[in-house]
């Protein structure tokens, strides 16, 4: 799985928008680097992206942002599966050696927390105390089939049935009481669509009954508000360079889109969770090509 890289013509840009932004801001457009999956620093002040086989971190609010390389030695090429722990430190990242890393988000030497079970671990949810993290585990990335895991501190892991079908994206609700996530459990392959279920295992809640295919869903971080990618119909999985939207709910209703951003991307797009602290801005990636 070697780094993704920009097509001839294609720029990479990062975005900021909210629940009252009709039009979001474009922070950073570049040639340079296909920087993915935007995080938020717990003081407001950074974002945090992959790229390049690398961590990166972005001032959102300079007028001259230029993305600023984590030294990371030793570390295998990141792909864009990384979370901040709750502690504001360290980050987790997930890397082509098929393992999850607890790094430093200043830099330095990471440390391996996953098991070494012969399958790969995608990290995308760090529960709201820092003690558990929840990933996708796949067997055969030819033919992939995703269970979702959590694992304790300890080390200990526990499967979490969700039932038949592709998941991905297991992220805990800011209370911790669930786990949010995209699924093919209601419809088959090819059709992924939202869901939550309790943290701890039970019965999988179907959040979302869509014609089109939607992942990632991210809730804000005071619980009120979510946002996820919204592809074509008949897409598989999560392609890149697709014409996609970012899609805004309350998550009282997840039926009726608060704002919706239209935008050529999907992979790398919001793969992670990205809203501010403060629950009123949230970042996003888009991929054009050509002017």
């Amino acid at each position: 799985m070697p780094p993704r890289t920009l097509r001839p013509g294609q720029t990479c840009q990062v975005w900021v928008g909210g629940v009252d932004v009709a039009t979001p801001e474009l922070v950073l457009e570049t040639d340079a680097v296909l920087l993915e999956a935007p995080n938020w620093t717990l003081d407001g002040r950074a974002l945090v992206l992959n790229g390049a086989g690398g961590l990166w971190t972005l001032d959102p609010g300079s007028p001259d942002a230029s993305p600023v390389p984590v030294d990371l030695p030793g570390l295998p090429d990141l792909n864009n599966d990384h979370v901040l722990a709750p502690d504001g430190v360290h980050v987790y990242v997930s890397t082509a050696d098929t393992h999850v890393y607890r790094v430093p988000l200043s830099g330095g030497p990471g440390v391996r927390v996953t098991p070494e079970d012969g399958r790969w671990h995608f990290l995308h949810g760090v529960s709201p105390d820092g003690a558990r993290l929840a990933y996708v585990e796949i067997a055969d990335l030819t033919a992939p089939h995703g269970r979702l895991v959590v694992l304790d501190a300890d080390g200990t892991t526990h499967p979490v049935d969700v039932g038949p079908g592709h998941l991905d994206g297991p992220e805990w609700s800011p209370d911790g009481r669930w786990i949010h996530l995209n699924t093919e459990a209601f419809t088959g392959p090819g059709h992924a669509q939202l869901a939550r279920v309790p943290d701890g295992g039970g019965p999988l809640e179907r959040l979302l009954e869509s014609d089109r295919v939607d992942w990632f869903p991210h809730l804000s971080p005071d619980g009120e508000h979510a946002t996820y990618v919204s592809f074509p119909a008949g897409t598989t999985g999560h392609p890149a360079d697709l014409e996609v939207e970012v899609r805004v709910v309350a998550t009282t209703d997840w039926s009726v889109p608060l704002r919706s951003y239209p935008l050529t991307g999907g992979q790398g797009t919001i793969n992670v969770n990205s809203w501010s602290p403060d629950s009123r801005r949230f970042a996003f990636v888009a991929y054009p090509i050509g002017p």
